[in-house]
């Protein structure tokens, strides 16, 4: 990263700073992020889920501890313990820290152990995928709901959460953690959007390797078991990607508002 060098005498006090590390692009992670990653004595990540390279900004000194074949009870006591010997550490998670990733129950531990902590957020995978894509997710007259969510699996999704009651919303719906049941979840979705609704199918968005498909949601199921789709694929469910001309109230000339002169 170009900016990194700018960062390597970044002090940081001991404390766990839990990171969102965004969706793999190391480019989209943020500035904050970038310098408590060139400053952390221990960076403890999800190796899984986030690409080797965002950890090049690292100091070549720094503890680097993978958590893939990790539960739990043994991640957050190595934290703990670092921290307790005057280190700082980085627990750096993909994509957005307040959605999908596990650090309830860790801040719930670290605040039990006294540990202090700080949450940075980072770049989610449904606003990469919608760059990638080059749409606005809330268009005037169309949608101005976005929905986030899951189907359930071994996760399970409340019953007031059910998909095909947020279906009934017809907004722009995120679908994360779904494609091992994309066969239920588009039989649910077409209880109330049109079959010709289009679908984004988004896997790995921001890795080399990322591929995209945008197919009208009748196909969504054929499409993601003949690309073979089974992890870190999400799906955008929106009427705001197909052709509309909509527009915001904002920049009209006929809006008044407070930094317009009359």
């Amino acid at each position: 990263m170009s900016v990194s060098s700018n960062f390597s005498s970044y002090a940081l006090a001991p404390a766990v700073y839990i990171v969102g590390a965004g969706p793999g692009d190391p480019d989209l992670l943020t500035v904050k992020g970038q310098k408590l990653l060139a400053g952390a004595d221990v960076i403890v990540f999800a190796d899984s889920l986030v690409p080797e390279q965002i950890l090049e900004v690292c100091r070549p000194d720094a503890e680097i501890i993978p958590t893939a074949d990790k539960t739990l009870e043994e991640i957050v006591p190595i934290m703990v313990a670092r921290v307790r010997s005057h280190q700082s550490v980085v627990r750096l998670h993909s994509g957005d820290p307040s959605l999908y990733s596990a650090i309830h129950e860790q801040i719930q531990l670290l605040a039990e152990a006294e540990i202090p902590f700080e949450v940075i957020p980072g770049i989610s995978a449904f606003q990469a995928a919608a760059a990638k894509l080059k749409v606005e997710l809330t268009v005037p007259g169309l949608v101005q709901t976005i929905i986030l969510s899951r189907i359930s699996g071994r996760t399970e999704v409340p019953t007031r959460e059910e998909l095909a009651s947020l279906a009934a919303h017809q907004a722009s719906l995120c679908l994360y953690l779904s494609a091992r049941h994309v066969d239920q979840a588009q039989a649910k979705l077409l209880e109330h959007y049109p079959g010709d609704t289009p679908v984004a199918i988004c896997f790995r968005i921001g890795w080399p390797d990322e591929k995209i498909h945008v197919v009208p949601l009748t196909e969504m199921a054929s499409c993601t078991q003949a690309e073979n789709l089974l992890r870190t694929t999400l799906y955008l469910i929106s009427p705001a990607l197909g052709s509309t001309d909509g527009r915001s109230r904002l920049y009209h000339p006929e809006h008044r508002r407070l930094f317009r002169a009359d």
